[in-house]
């Protein structure tokens, strides 16, 4: 797991640095009204995608499940149903792109005078990727089940590439810019999932295909993906219709700024993405193999350091965010400050739970806790439609997705708990004591810097650095259980040694 995540950050922070800095880039090439109808337009295609997503969390629990029993055909059969059921997803969502999707968009969409035909390009383009994505869904899922996290690694830097050279294509050439970034994202969607798809046929033996149809597999992988396509619905309409909601009230304009917002959530949110995709084939394995007081510890383990990995991170970019947006963009758009932090709360919250949905999965009873958490992010996009109704600001929407997003990890906790065998009195013990402890002196940081008479981009680096380093010592201090620090130093020990030798 230690060798696994060290990969993954390293993938992380390459791609994390050429996003930030293609963000910045594009945002200034396409102006902040195009960045913001690339942004909704794109968006459509997302809020149908909801289809596929709960089909993904299917497609890695039952790989990540047999690889755990060693039934090499079953794990064959679990591949190939997943690409039928894939392919059928993906035609839903053309046919569903190309008659609601398209009507909302050419009807309900506020789109600027002469922007329209950029838009339709935009749009058909995303239905392109977006199947391109579902296509691949089975392969990335068997590369993290294998826990080959080498791969991610190796193939971002191809990434990496491709993106800086969309950038300099999207300079080099004067031809409407906004179509042609479609194009080349197009493309290089197309070329990186094809890197994947070669890779998995090469290095595993259940990820060649063979025609089969199992029925009873294909029923039971559909009714896990049914409940989960459930709960993924209402993400993607809490975040989606949150962003046309945005659209129709306050115009392109709080979209770009909303764009932004989404950019730096994301950046973040992969420190402890990588984490986790690290940790979560070990949650499903040790418990399809019966081990569940390892499967509760890697529980504890993965929802602690998701947190202190988070507060590490959001904690100055909250604080600092007027400063941090000033120095990566020239141009802000309006309300972005706001959206950034509230959805780096919103994203602390929502992480932290992560390895508790993760536990679930493993047991396959994913049925009450999708259904309920699910019906209660939906409320979000209501609740927000009657906030700006009442004249509320645009980050009024997402101060309701905040309230919703706690009350949703408490209902989980109270559901999950039964689900594992594990009482809540541990989890508070073993998580939520320490994480509170963690949080409550890291935000005493900067409430003290704040009192003092100065400002300026030097103050505020000085405070970026103040909030990381203290926030760091007090996660080792008082986020990592005793035997966890010494596990940690003795590595850092050992590794510092065979460097001097």
């Amino acid at each position: 797991m230690i060798k696994n995540t060290i990969l993954l950050y390293f993938r992380m922070a390459l791609m994390m640095v050429i996003s930030l800095f293609t963000s910045r880039v594009v945002l200034q090439t396409l102006g902040v009204e195009d960045y913001g109808i690339y942004d909704v337009v794109g968006g459509v295609v997302i809020l149908l995608s909801f289809i596929n997503d709960g089909m993904t969390t299917s497609t890695l629990r039952f790989l990540t499940f047999e690889l755990g029993t060693g039934n090499k055909q079953k794990l064959n059969d679990v591949f190939v149903t997943s690409l039928h059921i894939h392919l059928l997803i993906s035609l839903l969502i053309i046919i569903l792109a190309e008659t609601v999707g398209l009507w909302f968009l050419m009807e309900k969409m506020v789109i600027p005078p002469g922007r329209m035909i950029a838009a339709h390009w935009c749009y058909q383009l995303s239905i392109f990727t977006a199947v391109v994505n579902i296509m691949s869904y089975p392969y990335n899922a068997a590369i993290i089940a294998h826990e080959r996290m080498s791969a991610f690694a190796y193939i971002s830097i191809l990434d990496a590439i491709l993106k800086l050279l969309l950038v300099y294509l999207l300079l080099a050439f004067s031809y409407d810019r906004l179509i042609l970034y479609a194009i080349l994202f197009a493309c290089e969607k197309l070329l990186l999932r094809s890197v994947y798809n070669v890779y998995c046929t090469r290095h595993f033996e259940e990820c060649r295909y063979r025609w089969t149809y199992k029925k009873p597999l294909f029923k039971e992988m559909l009714a896990f993906a049914g409940w989960n396509m459930w709960g993924n619905l209402a993400y993607v309409v809490s975040a989606q219709g949150l962003n046309m909601l945005l659209n129709v009230f306050f115009g392109p304009v709080a979209n770009a700024a909303r764009a932004v917002a989404v950019q730096v959530q994301s950046a973040v949110s992969q420190f402890a993405g990588n984490f986790q995709m690290a940790i979560n084939p070990q949650i499903t394995k040790t418990y399809a193999t019966g081990q569940i007081k390892e499967t509760h510890q890697l529980i504890f383990r993965s929802s602690r350091f998701t947190f202190c990995l988070l507060l590490i991170l959001c904690l100055p970019l909250i604080v600092e965010a007027p400063a941090i947006l000033g120095l990566w963009l020239k141009t802000v758009p309006d309300y972005s400050v706001s959206f950034v932090r509230l959805l780096l709360i919103i994203l602390m919250v929502q992480q932290s739970a992560n390895p508790l949905a993760t536990a679930v999965a493993a047991t396959g009873q994913v049925r009450k806790c999708e259904l309920i958490i699910g019906t209660l992010m939906l409320v979000i996009v209501p609740m927000a439609y009657v906030a700006l109704k009442m004249g509320g600001q645009p980050w009024a929407v997402y101060t309701v997705h905040l309230c919703i997003a706690v009350i949703a990890f408490y209902v989980r906790l109270r559901i999950v708990m039964p689900l594992i065998g594990l009482k809540i009195s541990e989890y508070v013990c073993n998580v939520m004591r320490r994480c509170g402890l963690v949080l409550i002196l890291s935000l005493a940081i900067p409430y003290l810097m704040k009192q003092l008479p100065y400002s300026g981009i030097g103050f505020s680096i000085l405070n970026i650095s103040i909030m990381i380093c203290c926030t760091v010592i007090l996660s080792f201090g008082l986020g990592l259980e005793t035997q966890e620090r010494k596990t940690l130093v003795s590595k850092v020990k050992a590794k510092l040694g065979k460097r001097v030798q």
